[in-house]
């Protein structure tokens, strides 16, 4: 098992049942391959750099997850086919990473 990341941007038009609707989509998505959520975020609606499909902001999401690598290919095709997908991004982490990963979820922790 492979330890990734994931952050995807949601079309900021949709509603909060439709957001929670979408990231349960792919965290069933996800256990279906036997991958093991490690943490999970939601870092609401920001503005974005530049604008994606005439939008200037969407809703960020993170998913920090273990899985077997054949699972990252459906998982990206099944991001590129839903349209309430603006833009994502899948991080294979080393252990450096998985580190900076865990200590930036104790700070988080410690915050709230």
């Amino acid at each position: 098992m492979n330890h990734y990341e994931t952050v995807f941007i949601l079309n900021p038009v949709l509603s909060d049942t439709q957001i929670e609707e979408t990231v349960k989509k792919f965290e069933d998505f996800l256990s279906k391959f036997e991958a093991k959520m490690v943490s999970k975020e939601n870092w609401g609606l920001k503005k974005l750099a530049y604008p994606i499909q005439h939008k200037k902001s969407g809703f960020y999401h993170l998913f920090e997850f273990q899985a077997p690598g054949e699972a990252i290919g459906p998982f990206e095709q099944e991001f590129r086919r839903d349209e309430r997908i603006m833009r994502f991004l899948t991080v294979k982490l080393d252990k450096h990473a998985i580190a900076w990963a865990e200590k930036r979820r104790t700070k988080l922790k410690a915050k709230a």
